[in-house]
């Protein structure tokens, strides 16, 4: 291991450049009240140095340190590196910084991280995609710092939020599946539980069912975790139960390739004998064959949304709403027997 250096100060720029610390602040901070030749002085002493000012106390001084923190479920997920890009290039755009924190679905992490970045001094926070409880809601509310939501709701609409109707978008894609003439259309889902995902869409899926007249069977539902492993497993047990399925509505992009692999490795075919229709439209969904259909989440403009509503309420600007809900679309590929959609919403 090197040796550390030794930490290079704004008193050390001063004395080498012959000038106040106050002037080296003043250059630092990009204030116009120095004279050309003093500041390309200063600026040339900073780079032989490589003096970086201490971003923590200048934050003190201005009470502010352009950071907003982001908490993630699972930075493994695809749908989360899509939205958190969007988030990113927004922050840059407008000069923030963005500490980025992974909960791994683990409800007492996410909590401790949002402390931590609380603490942290951040000018603002976006939550992405877990559940808002009342632990949530507790530390929110004592902080003066803005919160927003992102590809998920605060069913009491306490705080902003950023997101699509999970609901509709669900019940969308199970009509497309009716249309084909299915009546023996299967669920794979996450958890019921599982307020911000699992549910609405598990919920999408029996409103078209009674819309359109056709029973809601349990047998055809099976829950798993929206990974590629739990969506191949499920399918697999529908398929050996040896009860008729004849369609699939996956609610994850993930599930629903699980299911079009199950379904081939025992010699059933997309879509002559079974259709199958994910949610979210990640890169993954144009890369297995036959290609998926499948809801498209626009999660870059989630994340970009989400950032840009951040910004004003951090900079006192007018919000017209905290409520945003974004649209979605339907991509029609090789995994459905339907090549068009008239859209209905």
């Amino acid at each position: 291991m090197g040796k550390k250096k030794e930490t290079i100060t704004i008193y050390d720029v001063a004395r080498e450049a012959g000038v106040s610390m106050a002037t080296v602040s003043r250059v630092v901070n990009g204030n116009p009240n120095v004279k050309p030749a003093t500041r390309k002085k200063v600026l040339d002493v900073i780079r032989q140095l490589g003096y970086r000012p201490n971003a923590v106390a200048r934050g003190l001084a201005s009470k502010k340190t352009t950071t907003v923190g982001v908490v993630i479920p699972d930075i493994s997920n695809t749908f989360y590196a899509e939205l958190t890009r969007g988030i990113e290039d927004i922050a840059t755009m407008y000069h923030y910084n963005i500490i980025l924190s992974n909960s791994d679905l683990k409800k007492e992490k996410e909590l401790e991280l949002i402390e931590t970045l609380l603490e942290k001094q951040v000018d603002g926070l976006l939550f992405l995609g877990g559940e808002v409880t009342d632990a949530h809601r507790e530390i929110f509310s004592a902080t003066a710092v803005p919160v927003v939501l992102a590809a998920t709701r605060d069913e009491k609409k306490e705080w902003p939020s950023v997101t699509i109707d999970q609901i509709q978008a669900a019940k969308e894609a199970t009509c497309i599946l009716v249309h084909e003439g299915h009546e023996k259309i299967a669920y794979l889902g996450g958890p019921l539980t599982d307020s911000v995902n699992g549910y609405p869409r598990y919920l999408g899926y029996k409103e078209a069912l009674e819309e359109n007249g056709i029973p809601f069977e349990e047998r055809l539902i099976r829950l798993g975790d929206y990974r590629y492993r739990s969506g191949y497993e499920t399918m697999k047990d529908l398929l050996t139960s040896n009860k008729p399925v004849t369609a699939v509505f996956a609610a994850s992009d993930e599930m629903a390739v699980g299911a079009i692999h199950a379904a081939q490795d025992m010699e059933r075919k997309v879509p002559e004998e079974i259709s199958v229709i994910g949610f979210e439209n990640i890169p993954l969904s144009s890369q297995v064959r036959p290609l998926l259909s499948t809801v498209s989440v626009p999660m870059y403009d989630i994340g970009a949304v989400a950032m840009r509503l951040l910004t004003k309420y951090m900079n006192d600007e007018p919000v017209e709403s905290g409520q945003v809900l974004l649209q979605y679309s339907v991509e029609l590929r090789g995994s459905t027997k339907l090549k068009e959609w008239e859209e209905t919403r």
